[in-house]
C-alpha cells in the first residue's frame, strides 16, 4: 500500500517549507517502490493558494480516509490567516486520521493551537521559539533543535530544516541506504543531527538593559576567563542576587547556562575543522577540561566534539 502523504498550506504559506520537504520525499518515491509516497497538497478550499512569495500553487480539498503523514508547513501567515479558526479546525481533523503529523517552521503554531504539542516537546524557527513558548505554555519548546521528534508529533526549525525532517522521516520509513541516497541526490548532509543548534540567537536576544547587552559582550570576548557570578555581577555593576534574576528575565537563560552556550559556539566550527586537538579547543574557550566540552557538546547538539567531527569530514 502507497504511503499517503499530506501536505497541508494555507495562503502566505513559505514555499520553501513545502517544496524543499516535498521534493525530497518526491525523489524517494521515484527512487524506490519500497513504501513509495503518494503525495497530494491539500488546504481548506482546495484550489490556487498563494504563497508568501506570490507564487500561486494548485491545492486539493480536504478528503476523507487515512493519512499516513500529515505535514503542516510554515509561513509568516501562520498566524494571520484569514480563517484562522477554520483552518484549525481543518488540522484538527486531518489530525484525528494521521498517523504521524509534523510542522515546518512556524507550520508548529498551527499544531499548537490545534492543541497538537500540548505536554510535547517542539521547535520551530529561532525567531519565532519565544513567541511559541509565550503564546502556548503548554508547549515545551525547544529553540535549539533542527527537528524534534515526540512520539508521533514532529517538528522542525524554519526554512531548510524542513528538508533534515525529511530525510530523518525517510530514513525511518525506508531505510538509511535510501535516505544517504538522496542526500547525495541533494547534496547535503545525510540529516545534520536533530539536536545541532540552530543558530547563535545569544546575541541576537536584544536584552532591555545596557547591563546584560554589556555582560555578554564581556563573555564573548572573555570565554577563557573564569566568569562566574560575581565576576558577571561586577560586570554589570549589579549585587549577584539582582544580576542572576535580571539576566534570567531578559535572555530567557542562566549566566552559567548562556556562558556554556557562547564556549560550545566559539568550540564548534574549530572542532569541525579538525585542525587542533579537542583539549586545546576545550581550554581556549574556558573549558577545565575536554570531558567538560564534551557533556555540554551533548547537551546541546545530542552529539560528542569527536562525533561532529567526524559528520563535517563526510
Amino acid at each position: 500500500m502507497p504511503h499517503r502523504l499530506t501536505f497541508f498550506v494555507y495562503p502566505g504559506f513559505q514555499l520553501l517549507d513545502l517544496s524543499g520537504p516535498l521534493s525530497a520525499f518526491q525523489m524517494a518515491a521515484d527512487s524506490s517502490r519500497k513504501g513509495r509516497y503518494q503525495i497530494e497538497v491539500v488546504s481548506t478550499k482546495g484550489g490556487a493558494v498563494s504563497s508568501a512569495g506570490g507564487l500561486t500553487i494548485s491545492t486539493k480539498r480536504l478528503s476523507p480516509g487515512p493519512i499516513d503523514t500529515l505535514i503542516v508547513v510554515g509561513g509568516r501567515g501562520a498566524w494571520a490567516i484569514a480563517d484562522f479558526e477554520k483552518t484549525v479546525k481543518a488540522i484538527q481533523r486531518l489530525a484525528g486520521r494521521s498517523t504521524r503529523i509534523a510542522s515546518v517552521c512556524t507550520g508548529a503554531f498551527l499544531l499548537a493551537c490545534a492543541g497538537l504539542l500540548d505536554g510535547r516537546r517542539a521547535t520551530t524557527h529561532w525567531r519565532y521559539a519565544r513567541r511559541l513558548q509565550r503564546d502556548y505554555p503548554r508547549v515545551k519548546v525547544d529553540m535549539d533543535k533542527i527537528f524534534i521528534k515526540d512520539g508521533a508529533i514532529w517538528t522542525s526549525a524554519g526554512i531548510t530544516a524542513g528538508i533534515d525532517l525529511a530525510l530523518a522521516m525517510i530514513e525511518e520509513d525506508m531505510g538509511i541506504d535510501v535516505a544517504r541516497g538522496l542526500a547525495q541526490e541533494l547534496v547535503v548532509y545525510l540529516r545534520r543531527p536533530g539536536g545541532q543548534s540552530q543558530f547563535s540567537a545569544m546575541l541576537d536576544l536584544e536584552p532591555e538593559s545596557d547591563r546584560i547587552k554589556r555582560t555578554l559582550l564581556y563573555i564573548q570576548k572573555n570565554l577563557a576567563a573564569p566568569l562566574d557570578l560575581e565576576t558577571l555581577a561586577e560586570v554589570a555593576r549589579i549585587s549577584t542576587r539582582h544580576f542572576g534574576r535580571s539576566f534570567r528575565t531578559e535572555t530567557g537563560e542562566t549566566p552559567a547556562k548562556a556562558v556554556e552556550r557562547l564556549r560550545i559556539e566559539a568550540a564548534r566550527p574549530r572542532v569541525e575543522e579538525g585542525a587542533e586537538s579537542i583539549e586545546l579547543i576545550a581550554s581556549s574557550v574556558g573549558f577545565s577540561d575536554p570531558e567538560r566540552m564534551r557533556r555540554a557538546f551533548i547537551r546541546h547538539y545530542g552529539h560528542p566534539p569527536q562525533a561532529l567531527r567526524r559528520v563535517k569530514k563526510l
